[in-house]
């Protein structure tokens, strides 16, 4: 891979709002998705008892509300993706399919739902995520720490991984959800600085970085994680920096997929990204340190999370084993 945008060809910045400019018939993406990002229809009697567990305890998964690829595959595993306080989110980034508006007041009995679901589910690792609640005081984060504590109560034997909001402007929010305690704290940057304006509108990528170092300066035996897209026009250069601020901000797990466009009216897709510059993404983020880097196109923030977090472990008890067998210079 060299160091070229990534979503070359490009789109100009700010195509999101000429939507149709963005189909011509020189578009690489109006020629469909490349054979790497197809994916099987969700069928199956496993599929279908998953679904009928979400349905019957009223929970929104990001799995549907975002439309995800991987719902077919990982449905068929019961892992599914709660997604908590309600599915209307209060900003509107470029790149989600999640409906925009003005959310309900959340749902007291939500918590004791969700964790009822996942006992159902039989569920060894759990992920949870919201919507952005910028409407709530603190953000939904009180809301968060008694999902987290309904999990531990009813399901004490399953890890908890919470891909929150930024929370910006939130002040002591973090402090309630790590008090819970989750066993993964996750955060998505999503993509680089230069594009935060078209693709996060809403959000500061200074703002993300220090939620992340945060969480890991509070508790640093606390796994955390984030994740980027790409094919939306980032360079190597850009993908590069953004993995040595997470880096610095102590980030153990970074995920890295093909970002999707869920219709016209989103950010166009500048490039799809062949699985080939997705193995060199691999082996560089690696080169920096992280502990476990996943990237591919399909990849997703919680596709095979339960896995992730058992290599997860993993590595860092070799790493710890590892520092302990060096001699000090």
């Amino acid at each position: 891979m060299s160091d070229l945008p990534l979503g070359t060809p490009q789109a100009p910045h700010g195509a999101a709002r000429h939507p149709e400019k963005a189909h011509r018939a020189d578009n690489p993406v109006r020629r469909g998705k490349p054979a790497w990002l197809r994916v099987a229809a969700p069928q199956g009697e496993t599929f279908r008892e998953t679904l009928k567990v979400v349905r019957e305890h009223g929970l929104a998964t990001v799995c549907e509300e975002a439309g995800c690829p991987n719902i077919g595959e990982c449905w068929q595993k019961r892992h599914a993706t709660m997604m908590i306080l309600g599915a209307v989110c209060t900003r509107a980034c470029g790149f989600c399919n999640v409906a925009t508006g003005l959310p309900d007041a959340p749902d007291p009995f939500e918590p004791a739902r969700v964790a009822a679901a996942i006992d159902k589910l039989g569920l060894r690792h759990v992920v949870i995520t919201s919507v952005d609640r910028d409407d709530l005081p603190d953000g939904g984060a009180e809301h968060f720490a008694q999902t987290v504590r309904a999990c531990r109560h009813k399901t004490p034997e399953t890890t908890i991984e919470i891909l929150t909001p930024d929370f910006l402007r939130k002040d002591g929010a973090l402090e309630i959800i790590l008090a819970a305690p989750p066993d993964v704290f996750n955060h998505n940057l999503e993509t680089v600085p230069r594009l935060y304006p078209s693709v996060r509108p809403g959000a500061r990528y200074y703002q993300s970085l220090r939620l992340l170092d945060a969480a890991k300066s509070a508790k640093p035996d606390l796994f955390t994680k984030s994740g980027l897209m790409v094919g939306l026009g980032e360079s190597l250069a850009e993908v590069g920096q953004v993995m040595d601020d997470l880096r610095v901000a102590g980030v153990d797990f970074l995920t890295i997929g093909q970002y999707l466009q869920p219709s016209k009216k989103h950010l166009p897709i500048a490039r799809f990204v062949p699985p080939d510059d997705f193995a060199r993404l691999e082996e560089r983020a690696r080169s920096k340190g992280f502990l476990l880097v996943s990237a591919s196109p399909l990849t997703r923030s919680s596709y095979h999370a339960d896995r992730d977090f058992a290599a997860l472990r993993k590595a860092r008890s070799q790493a710890r084993q590892q520092a302990r067998s060096t001699p000090e210079a």
